[in-house]
Parts: C-alpha cells; sequence; structure tokens
C-alpha cells in the first residue's frame, strides 16, 4: 500500500474542497531529546521537580476542604443563586489552582478573545485534546463538563471534580448515554441559569498535528456553542499524553523538569447553528471543526477513536507508526463497508478475489466488485493500492487490508485468509515475494523486507510457505513480528512505552454519543462529499 501525495477530503460547509493533511499518525507522540537536554532533565529531577511536585499536590490538598463543603447539601438538578459565600469559595479555589499550575511551570497564561456569558453561548467546545493538562481552561472557568461517572468516586480529585457539578455518563447504566445528552439539552436551554458546559468533542488525545473527527454529542442540543483552541507552543512537547509515547507519570515528570510551560487559549466567535445544523449535529460538527482548524491552522481528517483502536489493537501483527492503514479504515467508514456483520462479508469477498487468480483489475472493476458507484472516495482507497500508478490494483490487497481494520487484534484470522487467496491451488503455499505483499497489505506499509521471516520458517528450504507452517511458527513465537519483522525495517514500529492494551478515553473527556447517532454522521458525510 502506498499513500497517495495529494488527496481528496469531504467538501467544506461552502462546498470545496479541502486538500488531506500529510500523512501522520494523529495518535502517535515521539519524543526525543538532546544531550543537552537530558541534562537539564536530570538537574531539574534532582532539584526542581520534588518541590514542585510537592507544591501541586499541597494545593489540590488545600482545594479539598473548600469544595468539599461548597458541595454539601446542593442539589445536583437544580441550580441556587450563587450566593456570597460561594462566589468567595469559587475566587479562592480559582486562586488555589492558578498557584498549582504556577508551580507546574505555567507561570503566565496567555488568553486571546472574551469568553462568552452562559445565555449567549451555554455550550464550549475545546480542541485539540492531547493532554491532562487540558484540565487548565476548566480550573481557570470553572465549567462544567462531561466526566465518567468513575471519576467522583476518586479521592479528593472526585470532591473537586464534584464541584463543577459536572454531567456524569455511567459505563453501568445502559441508557447512561441518553440520559447525558438529555442533561445537556436542559442545562444548555436553561437560559444561562446553569454554567456553561465545556466539552471537548474528539473524544480521545491526539499529537495535535491534526484535528480528528468532531463526536456529534455537544451538537446535539442544537444552541449556539462558543469554540475554543488551545496551544501548547513550548520548544519541547512534553504535554502530549496520546495512545503511542511516553505515559501519564512521565509526562508529568518532563513537564514539571521544564523551566518554563507555555499555555495559550483562543475565544473565537460564537457559533450560532443555521436551521440544517440544528436538524444534523453531524454537519454542524463538521463545520466547527472546521473554523476551529482554520484558527489552529491545522489541517482536518476523518480519524476517530475507533482508528485509534485500530492502530493500538493487540494483535500480533501491531501497526507501524506510518501506517496507511488509518487512511484506508477512514475510507471503508465513508464508504459504508465496515458492517456488523464483517466475517461474512470478508468471505463473500476472499472467494471472488481468489477467483481472480492475481488478475489486477480497473477502478470500474473495483467498483462493481463493492457493488458502489464511482466517487472520489472510491478513487481515493483505490489509489492506496495502486502502486505502480497504472490504473491496475490487486484486490487481494484490499481484501486483506479490510479484514485488519475489521477485526484488528485477529492476526491469525487475517493471515488464513490471505493464504486462501494468494496460495496457489496445487500446494496451498505462497512465495517470499506474496508473504511480502500480504504483510504490507495487513500492516498498510509500502516497503517491507521478510526475508528473515520467510526463512525462519521455511526451516525446509522448499521456498514456499503453507498457512499451517505460519500458524504453527507463529504459535510457537508470539512476538514474531518484533523479533524477524521490526528489527529488519528501520523505524518501522514504536510503541514508545505506551501502556493501554485496551485503549479508553484518554484525558477526562467522556463518549456521551448516544448509540442511534452514527447513521447519522454517516448522511452528513454523504452531504459533504
Amino acid at each position: 500500500m502506498r499513500l497517495p501525495s495529494c488527496k481528496r477530503c469531504g467538501a467544506d460547509g461552502e462546498g470545496k474542497k479541502e486538500l488531506a493533511p500529510p500523512f501522520r499518525n494523529p495518535f502517535v507522540h515521539d519524543l526525543r531529546f538532546t544531550p543537552l537536554q537530558k541534562l537539564q532533565i536530570a538537574v531539574m529531577t534532582v532539584t526542581l521537580f520534588p518541590i514542585r511536585l510537592f507544591v501541586a499536590a499541597f494545593m489540590m490538598l488545600l482545594a479539598w476542604p473548600f469544595a468539599f463543603i461548597a458541595t454539601i447539601g446542593r442539589s445536583e438538578t437544580a441550580v441556587e443563586p450563587q450566593c456570597l459565600w460561594r462566589r468567595c469559595v469559587d475566587v479562592v479555589l480559582r486562586t488555589i489552582m492558578r498557584i498549582m499550575w504556577f508551580a507546574g511551570g505555567f507561570h503566565w497564561m496567555n488568553v486571546k478573545g472574551r469568553q462568552a456569558l452562559p445565555a449567549e453561548a451555554p455550550i464550549l467546545t475545546l480542541g485539540p485534546h492531547s493532554s491532562y493538562f487540558d484540565a487548565i481552561p476548566v480550573t481557570m472557568t470553572m465549567s462544567t463538563i462531561v466526566m465518567k461517572a468513575e471519576s467522583k468516586d476518586i479521592p479528593i480529585w472526585g470532591t473537586l471534580i464534584k464541584y463543577i457539578r459536572p454531567v456524569f455518563v455511567s459505563r453501568s447504566d445502559q441508557d447512561s448515554r441518553r440520559k447525558t445528552v438529555e442533561e445537556i439539552k436542559r442545562r444548555a436551554r436553561s437560559g444561562g441559569e446553569w454554567p456553561q458546559v465545556m466539552i471537548f468533542p474528539e473524544g480521545t488525545c491526539t499529537n495535535r498535528s491534526c484535528l480528528i473527527t468532531f463526536k456529534p454529542g455537544a451538537f446535539i442540543p442544537a444552541v449556539p456553542i462558543q469554540p475554543i483552541v488551545i496551544r501548547y507552543p513550548n520548544q519541547l512537547d512534553t504535554i502530549t499524553w496520546t495512545w503511542q509515547g511516553p505515559g501519564a507519570f512521565k509526562i508529568l515528570w518532563l513537564t514539571l523538569c521544564q523551566l518554563h510551560n507555555e499555555f495559550e487559549m483562543e475565544y473565537l466567535p460564537i457559533y450560532t447553528p443555521s436551521e440544517e445544523e440544528k436538524k444534523n449535529p453531524a454537519l454542524f460538527a463538521h463545520n466547527v471543526r472546521r473554523v476551529m482548524a482554520k484558527a489552529l491552522q491545522v489541517p482536518v481528517t476523518d480519524y476517530s477513536f475507533e482508528d485509534c483502536q485500530l492502530a493500538m489493537a493487540e494483535g500480533q501483527l501491531k501497526l507501524p507508526v506510518d501506517t496507511c492503514l488509518l487512511e484506508f479504515a477512514k475510507l471503508v467508514r465513508r464508504l459504508g463497508l465496515k458492517r456488523e456483520k464483517s466475517q461474512r462479508l470478508l468471505e463473500d469477498y476472499g472467494n471472488k478475489a481468489k477467483k481472480l487468480q492475481g488478475e489486477k483489475v480497473s477502478l470500474d472493476d473495483f467498483a462493481r466488485f463493492l457493488d458502489v458507484q464511482e466517487s472520489d472516495t472510491l478513487r481515493d482507497m483505490f489509489a492506496l493500492f495502486d502502486e505502480h500508478e497504472d490504473g491496475k490494483m490487486d484486490i487481494r490487497e484490499f481484501v486483506t487490508a479490510l479484514s485488519v481494520v475489521c477485526r484488528p487484534a485477529n492476526t491469525l484470522e487475517t493471515m488464513k485468509l490471505a493464504f486462501k487467496m494468494f496460495a496457489a491451488e496445487e500446494d496451498g503455499a505462497v512465495t517470499e515475494e506474496e508473504l511480502a505483499r500480504i504483510l504490507k497489505s495487513a500492516l498498510g506499509v509500502e516497503e517491507l523486507k521478510v526475508t528473515r521471516l520467510f526463512q525462519a520458517i521455511d526451516v525446509d528450504d522448499t521456498a514456499k510457505l503453507t498457512f499451517d507452517e505460519f500458524r504453527s511458527f507463529a504459535e510457537q513465537h508470539p512476538d514474531f513480528a518484533e523479533d524477524f519483522l521490526y528489527s529488519d525495517n528501520s523505524g518501522f514500529w514504536n510503541r514508545g512505552g505506551s501502556s493501554a492494551s485496551t485503549p479508553t478515553a484518554n484525558g477526562f473527556c467522556a463518549d456521551f454519543t448516544p448509540d442511534h447517532q452514527p447513521h447519522r454522521a454517516n448522511d452528513a458525510q454523504k452531504k459533504l462529499n
């Protein structure tokens, strides 16, 4: 697979085409240091770091009694008048939090624009979401946020969270998402009585290289919102906490070891939805994202949290940093190919691809194979597999890549399907070149060395492999990819200390998008294409 140099994205609200971003995995953060930076971190670790950590922890403890007193006897469903003593508590807590951030190296905050009043914009949307340091705007404004219900049971932190009266999402309640959206609607339509709701619509952390798909939950109430963009213009990015890169504690340690950490927050003009956007939350979300991306001067892309799950899936073939499969998965969603019954779909595609016996097909043939109309999205997908740019592609490579997207952790199932399509009829085996094509499609890369892996499996030196031989080898060597592929392909794979085996939303945002929303998102995408 190859990523074309220029791709078409969905049209924006004015019907114009946007250029896709230069390819970079938004869920990866590769942090490297110069010798001088390493020396600075070493010195700061034994000098300033423990002092900063102590002061920050002390400020959290100091804030707790004030938050506890303010939450005693307060209703969770009704808003009380902001009496004098509660205003005093609010000022005290903001001051304590500001001291805590100052102790962490955030010596001054660069704030641009004006925060709208709750009656003007009941909902604030923030992006990009890239770190738990994104809590800074929350403590500066004391706005309500959407939180996982489990957060309120965390000692000290839970009390501070309850003070800002968040909307809780419960994993144990199957109806919780609907209730959450209804509660946000109720607060947003209260005429400014409730504090503003602050939401990170991306739903997960990225490396700020782009804005990924906005979940429609924040836009369902169909009320005016105020977009807010966040920047961390540090020379060394120790802030980013995403799925592949430094873990939570390492980020805290490295950030506290910086002499100064910069933070910028810009309030953009209030965005009032049109009648069409009020009826279509996904369209509303898309257009707001476009406005925020323009302010940030970053591209937009249709990557989503599901792509993060693909990138971090714990199969034997873990995806490399520069995989094309994230781009492929985005196009799969656009075409509506990833159905619930993916197993049956893959078997059907696999059987049809096998009958072609490696014969390459044109774009017209590809459209007929998928039973879809030709479109920009289909052309972009075709270009991923048109390696020689001669207007031809191998359907078997497409089916292999689709199998990974549909079931990223089931490596052997994908390989079984691929062997079925590529293997010769007489012996059911593949050559080294065919194995390379299979693995390149499964990993979404253009170049891949497989000689050492092939020779390790082909102990009888037959120059061919069957699936049974591959499966037996994979079962005996569960880390075969790391041992025989990644080491032979420089810069191919770097998990960089990630510790998330089952991705859950980083940061403190919660997914409250109703289960019935995806089809509306697809409708919006059709409208945008």
